[in-house]
């Protein structure tokens, strides 16, 4: 038994024909302002200026020097790398110890940008300002305290 056909064009008697039209393909609105294949440039380079300006125009300027001190500390551990892997790491607890202070460091300056930011005012109700600073003080005195004996 023939399975039954639901389209009701074929049900026509077969001297009929039906003509098909291809559907027609939607036309580009005119309103992009896109090169052809310019693949979204423009669009990542907006983003990424829209984000730089409203960072400079509404960040507090101890944020941004916490931000500055935190990407010397990028480059501090990424320059201590690449010594290590250029010249060698003979003294290896010399490398592990400065390469922790730094990523220490920027744990410690993360945690002081996020609890004096006032963004984050309400999550941090009860620590002020000089308590969070006293805190990253004596955190950093115990990192350094511990990277210095670990040297020997």
């Amino acid at each position: 038994m023939a399975p039954k056909n639901r389209n009701p064009a074929a049900t026509q008697s077969s001297t009929q024909t039906v003509p098909s039209t291809p559907a027609a393909a939607p036309k580009p609105s005119s309103s992009s302002t896109k090169k052809p294949g310019s693949g979204g440039a423009y669009d990542a380079q907006d983003i990424v200026l829209g984000i730089w300006n409203k960072y400079v125009e509404k960040t507090p300027q101890r944020v941004k020097l916490l931000d500055t001190f935190m990407g010397f500390l990028v480059v501090v551990a990424v320059l201590q790398f690449l010594y290590c892997i250029i010249v060698g790491n003979f003294p290896f607890n010399a490398f592990l110890s400065g390469f922790s202070a730094t990523v220490g460091q920027f744990v410690l300056t993360a945690s002081l940008r996020i609890q004096t930011n006032p963004e984050n005012k309400s999550e941090f109700e009860n620590i002020s300002h000089e308590r969070a600073f006293a805190d990253f003080v004596l955190g950093s005195f115990l990192l350094h305290f511990f990277c210095v004996n670990f040297i020997n």
